[in-house]
């Protein structure tokens, strides 16, 4: 199991992950909410990657997205640039820099998320998202941050 979520791929000998999360926005919701609150399953998450339990599969996609997420204003009261800054290139140094997919195949109802799906499956990883169409679709490597916690907790 790895977990692969907003914009990144977790991995460890128990698993993997694509640690992104989108809302219909777009946005990398789950490492947003990450950095944003320091309680819930997604602080959580992080706090267990940097602890070396798994690997963050990440992508060039999947960080520019959450760069721009990291600028919109609304966000930008709460993480300044130089720390939005910071945790972008400390995903990208310590996470897993997959490559994404020239054309992922149509899978969910939004064909922004498909790129996420597609990092998740060639990694063998599993797509952390809250996302409630992600989610939803069928036969694809999606787990809620909660859920995933779950499973590593148990473990």
């Amino acid at each position: 199991m790895t977990p692969c979520g907003s914009p990144s791929k977790l991995s460890t000998e128990r698993g993997r992950a694509v640690g992104s999360d989108r809302e219909p926005s777009s946005t990398p919701n789950v490492l947003i909410s990450a950095i944003l609150a320091s309680t819930g399953a997604p602080a959580a998450l992080l706090r267990r990657w940097l602890d070396g339990e798994f690997e963050l599969v990440v992508s060039e996609r999947l960080l520019a997205e959450l760069r721009r997420a990291l600028s919109y204003p609304k966000l930008r009261s709460h993480v300044s640039e130089e720390e939005a800054e910071a945790f972008v290139q400390r995903l990208r140094g310590d996470g897993f820099m997959a490559h994404d997919a020239a054309s992922p195949p149509r899978i969910s109802r939004d064909p922004g998320d498909d790129y996420l799906l597609a990092l998740a499956r060639s990694n063998a990883a599993v797509l952390v998202s809250g996302h409630r169409d992600l989610l939803e679709v069928k036969d694809a490597p999606v787990e809620s941050a909660r859920s995933f916690m779950s499973k590593l907790t148990a473990e």
